[in-house]
């Protein structure tokens, strides 16, 4: 029996011996002044082990030994005693040697490991919880200037670096690029729970809830320089097109028309040329160019100034010289480039041209557009549009017609003719036009219940939804932007799409149309129609309601033949009265009621100038069915003043405020309300301001006309 309990008799009290071996730690004084101690683990507590393990085979084997000698067992017993007691006070008398050692060992890998840190070619950094630099290595002070920078806030060392950029969440990443001096650098930081660290450390322990920030700084400096040299070898292609080739030679001296072209492709030529760029003659009106990508980004910072020296060209030609210019870059292939640049020299003329667009991958610069569209007196172009919309029209079984949201005199008016027009091909149409300003519902309540129109001709946007599928053909009129639509989900619902719009093109157009017909300097959307009633059918005839609502929006979209009429306009106009338009009834239809009149007064009276040449008032939306149309309205008698190139109209409509912008023929109003998130034509355009209060939209007005206009963009 002795034999047997032995073993759990000596190892019971080594074991007791064992778990005071421990090392007392040096203690940091924190919040709660406790102290960990030092224990061994791992291999280390194994290795410590081992002689119990011994034992205790030892004596499993003097077990058997005992059953065969009991003499011999005994023996065995008693030296594996007398081992465990000079072990015992082998292991005692070292037991400081064993700490001392242990304690060691751990400093020394700490400074080994600090040591690397310490010379690590990466700025490396420790920030606490309030972002003070609590150590860094030697890499961290020579790329922040090479000064001692712990205990400063790393916001003051690196000012790029904002209380919102670091990580908010503990084990999150972030990371920023940044510049410092000369050099560019990727600063990652990592937020640690400094409890967990301290956890795992048998010395040290802190008071709960605290953390620390790694940051370190991956120089690319180098990366950038290649990948910038890469960039600018990179070619890009673009395409130029003279907007008005024919009409600037048209009334040209013979001997003079040769000098004409010369001076243009001259331009051309010197101002693509430079830098290695290759220009190439296509057509007589279009150049190919093949320029490497700093050549574009050249010409980029110098805001594309040539458009106005090739406007300045003039050797006995009455009218100036526009072109336009469709850049495209950022792709791997020049075909694929060159693709962009088509997509964007579209987009240059669907603004009226004299401008350049550039397209690298999605996105999309302007550059210029400062003149008016120019009209082409030919209509070979709606001729061919009107031939193409036929067909589209004979291929579906039905077909829904619809302008924009708050559709004006000028959508309801197009609207109308299409309508016309598709009941002459013998198809079902419907108009989507619920949702009508004011000024239009004199005229579209004419449509109700008119025994000369069906029921359903005139139907809300659930309605279409039902109505639309595969076999639906979409006629979109006066706008090119899907989120404008009456009711934007039966675009995607519709097999074709035919877009027929006045308004110079933004960055978001309607896409895979069979048929668009954008034309910027038209009048309006009804002088579009009404070119294409006269070319989709033979013997077409307009009923006097319906020439009526196109002459009226055609009078709304002009300021009664004002703005932006040319000779298509008047030639429009003429068959609308030939139709039966009359006049004196449009004007009556068209009259405002006593508070739209005395809105418009008060918002003309409270007129205020700024930047010498620019208005702006504000239009009190109180007891206003529409005030977007009043507003409109004030911004164009505001043109009347002497001295005035644009105005710009405030209001609030639905808790958005509106701004309504007009000009005559001096100032771009497309592109100051493109930079606000609208858009519209040269002349006539609009935007919405999410703002405090209307005061705040008005100043947000100014502040932009005037960094536009320190820019040299207006």
């Amino acid at each position: 029996m002795i034999v047997f309990y032995s073993p759990f008799i000596l190892v019971y009290p080594f074991k007791m011996w064992y778990n005071s071996v421990e090392v007392e730690g040096f203690a940091l004084e924190k919040e709660n002044k406790k102290t960990e101690q030092i224990k061994p683990k791992g291999r280390l507590k194994f290795y410590l082990n081992w002689p119990i393990y011994m034992v205790m085979i030892l004596f499993a084997i003097d077990i058997y030994v005992f059953v065969k000698s009991k003499e011999a067992g005994l023996l065995i017993v008693v030296m594996i005693c007398i081992f465990l007691v000079a072990h015992s006070l082998f292991i005692i008398n070292l037991k400081k040697d064993l700490h001392r050692g242990m304690v060691d060992f751990a400093v020394g890998y700490s400074q080994i490991q600090k040591a690397l840190i310490e010379d690590l070619t990466m700025p490396f950094a420790i920030l606490d919880s309030q972002d003070i630099i609590l150590w860094h290595n030697k890499a961290f002070a020579e790329a922040t200037g090479g000064n001692e920078v712990a205990g400063k806030r790393i916001y003051a060392i690196l000012n790029k670096l904002t209380r919102e950029s670091m990580p908010k969440d503990t084990d999150s990443v972030s990371s920023i690029r940044i510049e410092v001096g000369e050099r560019f650098y990727h600063v990652e930081c990592k937020k640690i729970d400094a409890d967990k660290l301290i956890d795992k450390n048998p010395i040290l322990q802190s008071s709960k809830g605290g953390c620390l920030i790694a940051l370190t700084m991956k120089d690319e400096t180098e990366f950038r320089r290649i990948e910038t040299e890469n960039k600018e070898q990179k070619f890009v292609a673009g395409i130029v097109y003279i907007d008005n080739y024919d009409e600037a030679l048209e009334n040209v001296e013979e001997m003079r028309r040769s000098m004409l072209t010369a001076v243009v492709e001259r331009k051309i030529n010197q101002f693509f040329s430079a830098g290695g760029s290759l220009v190439k003659k296509l057509e007589k009106d279009r150049f190919l160019v093949v320029m490497p990508h700093k050549v574009l980004d050249a010409q980029i910072a110098e805001k594309y100034a040539f458009l106005e020296e090739v406007k300045s060209i003039n050797v006995g030609n009455d009218k100036r010289v526009t072109i336009s210019v469709g850049i495209g870059a950022g792709k791997e292939s020049y075909a694929d480039n060159y693709e962009l640049a088509r997509f964007a020299l579209e987009q240059a003329l669907g603004r009226g041209g004299d401008q350049v667009v550039v397209k690298e991958n999605d996105k999309l610069s302007y550059f210029g557009g400062k003149s008016q569209s120019q009209e082409k007196n030919t209509r070979v172009k709606a001729r061919v549009k009107a031939q193409a919309i036929r067909e589209a029209i004979q291929t579906k079984e039905k077909v829904i017609i619809m302008g924009h949201q708050l559709g004006d005199m000028d959508s309801f008016g197009s609207c109308i003719g299409m309508h016309r027009a598709v009941k002459a091909l013998g198809k079902k149409a419907y108009i989507v036009a619920k949702d009508v300003t004011e000024t239009v519902k004199p005229i579209s309540d004419k449509f109700y219940n008119n025994p000369e129109y069906e029921q359903d001709m005139i139907i809300d946007g659930d309605e279409a939804l039902n109505i639309a599928d595969d076999n639906t053909l979409l006629i979109v009129v006066d706008t090119n932007t899907p989120s404008r639509l009456e009711c934007p989900g039966v675009l995607d619902k519709c097999g074709s799409v035919v877009v027929i719009d006045h308004h110079r093109q933004g960055d978001i157009t309607i896409t895979g149309a069979v048929v668009s017909h954008v034309e910027p300097f038209a009048s309006s959307a009804c002088e579009m129609v009404v070119e294409i009633l006269q070319y989709i059918t033979d013997n077409l005839k307009l009923k006097q309601l319906e020439a009526d609502a196109m002459y009226a929006g055609m009078i709304i979209d002009t300021n009664n033949f004002t703005n932006k009429a040319g000779v298509r306009t008047f030639e429009a106009a003429a068959f609308l009265k030939r139709a039966g338009a009359d006049t004196q009834r449009v004007r009556k239809l068209l009259r405002t009621n006593m508070k739209d009149y005395k809105a418009k007064a008060e918002a003309i009276s409270k007129m205020q100038v700024f930047s010498d040449a620019f208005a702006i008032s504000i239009c009190r939306s109180d007891g206003l069915t529409s005030p977007t149309v009043v507003a409109a309205q004030a911004a164009n008698e505001l043109l009347d003043v002497e001295g005035i190139k644009a105005s710009f109209v405030v209001t609030r409509y639905n808790d958005i405020y509106h701004v309504s912008a007009r000009s005559i023929d001096e100032v771009n109003v497309q592109i100051i309300m493109e930079r606000l998130g609208g858009g519209g034509h040269m002349n006539v355009a609009a935007a919405q301001i999410h703002a405090d209060d209307i005061d705040a939209a008005c100043k947000i007005v100014r502040d932009t006309v005037n960094q536009m206009k320190e820019s040299g963009e207006i």
